[in-house]
């Protein structure tokens, strides 16, 4: 999927049990991050189901405890892990990926590098209901044209100079 399709699907309300978002640009990993951030639950249970960690805080028995839970008085809970590259148990999650709690919405933002796909965890990321994207750094000449694209979306009428 592509970063726009990836934010339409999550406009409508369609949310997957797992978003591992890894690659060079954090840009759109935190444009993805941010808009299930805004959509996948209502401001009043974002303090009951919602949790924000780090990786260099966070250890997986944690954060597979988090990932278990039951929403409280919603239909799902938002796990979001930021900086996900550093985080010692990463590969520890696999198991958790391949069989993940309906009600959870689990975001992990891995950035600056791509996640090797040759362990455990990058092959069960390969499951049903999982989005894995690889957020490529755009090339100079790619610039124009997707600044112009994104302000488009936005209702901005943007040209490109003489």
């Amino acid at each position: 999927m592509t970063f726009e399709e990836i934010l339409r699907e999550i406009g409508t309300g369609q949310f997957r049990s797992v978003y591992f978002l890894h690659g060079e640009e954090p840009f759109f990993i935190d444009r993805i991050e941010q808009t299930v951030d805004g959509h996948a639950l209502p401001e009043a249970e974002k303090g009951f189901n919602q949790v924000v960690l780090y990786g260099k805080e966070v250890d997986a028995i944690t954060l597979l405890d988090y990932l278990r839970r039951y929403p409280m008085m919603g239909e799902r809970q938002v796990v979001i892990l930021r900086e996900a590259q550093e985080m010692k148990g990463l590969p520890d999650l696999a198991a958790y990926v391949e069989n993940p709690m309906p009600s959870t919405v689990f975001v992990v933002c891995h950035k600056h590098k791509k996640y090797d796909m040759r362990t455990r965890l990058g092959k069960s990321l390969q499951g049903k209901n999982i989005l894995l994207f690889d957020s490529k750094k755009l090339y100079d000449n790619q610039l124009p044209d997707w600044i112009a694209g994104y302000a488009k979306s936005k209702g901005i009428e943007a040209t490109p100079p003489a």
